[in-house]
């Protein structure tokens, strides 16, 4: 009879120490832009992070480099996140991560842009979306360079991102 209870206690401790299996989704994000009157706005990207309910923060394997926004518009689009397993749930932001190579050209001559300090260390953007389990999520990103690049009155670019994203 001992041997009979102490089997159902360790069955019992067995299945409550089980540990809960976490679903996935994919998700891949995409950039693109609207246009602007500038000849280029070079923009270097050079992470993307999303945060979780299960994980926090998390690094996405970002094709970092230097894109020309505007030659991101019409309907073109360039991957930045391939599509990547990410734990099922919620995903409350996405953080950009932006290099210290961001240019724009203007009449043939190209200007440095000057990120704000908030935006050294990554764009934030509000996403607060549940993600389903075994479902593919593509995220567009659309940079908007005409509201993005600001001139001073010292003849200085800036750059203070506008960034809209949404599902597809």
């Amino acid at each position: 009879m001992k041997n009979l209870v102490s089997t159902f206690f360790l069955v019992v401790l067995l299945i409550s120490c089980e540990k809960k299996q976490i679903e996935f989704s994919t998700l891949s994000i995409k950039l693109t832009d609207n246009p602007g009157p500038y000849d280029s706005v070079l923009v270097d990207i050079i992470g993307v992070e999303i945060h979780t309910d299960v994980n926090g923060w998390q690094s996405l394997p970002t094709q970092i480099g230097v894109y020309d926004l505007l030659l991101l518009q019409n309907d073109v689009d360039t991957i930045l996140v391939t599509p990547q397993q990410i734990p099922a749930g919620k995903i409350s932001q996405l953080r950009l991560i932006l290099g210290r190579y961001n240019r724009v050209v203007v009449g043939g001559i190209s200007y440095p842009l000057v990120l704000s300090s908030q935006d050294e260390s990554g764009l934030k953007l509000n996403i607060h979306r549940t993600l389903m389990a075994n479902t593919p999520y593509i995220l567009l990103m659309d940079f908007d360079a005409t509201e993005s690049v600001h001139i001073t009155g010292n003849d200085q670019y800036k750059l203070k991102p506008v960034v809209r994203a949404e599902f597809q």
